[in-house]
């Protein structure tokens, strides 16, 4: 499992929700369950990138466009996830998108990211397949 920051585990999660990490993505992350929908998951592939866990970002990323290998920079500091738009990706659905803007600070200067991404299910779990062109 990647570095994942311990003193994450009693504050509130990553990815917006004001639930403890530990109850929210916390559980996702060690692979204790999967996300029940695409914005869900969406949110813990959020959340990984806040705690520094490249290797759940490659669990939940689609088997076919799934990169051999992800290094996140140290320096790179997620700091909140804004859900823009969704559409299907629920319980009993079979694809779905999120769009969504994430808010970083990289060398103390602050930046977002703005993206439409592709999930579906793969072996019964959703996973990332991944960003619609602009």
């Amino acid at each position: 499992m990647g570095v994942v920051a311990t003193h994450v585990s009693r504050r509130s999660c990553p990815c917006g929700t004001g639930l403890p990490y530990d109850d929210c993505c916390g559980p996702l992350h060690r692979g204790e369950g999967t996300a029940p929908t695409a914005e869900a998951l969406m949110r813990s592939r959020f959340s990984a990138f806040a705690v520094g866990d490249p290797d759940y970002l490659l669990r939940s990323w689609h088997s076919r466009t799934r990169p051999s290998r992800l290094r996140l920079d140290p320096a790179q500091r997620w700091t909140r996830l804004e859900i823009v738009d969704r559409t299907c990706g629920g319980l009993l659905d079979s694809t779905g998108t999120v769009a969504f803007r994430a808010h970083y600070r990289d060398a103390g200067q602050p930046g977002t990211v703005d993206e439409h991404s592709r999930f579906v299910r793969e072996d019964g779990s959703w996973v990332y397949l991944d960003a619609l062109p602009r």
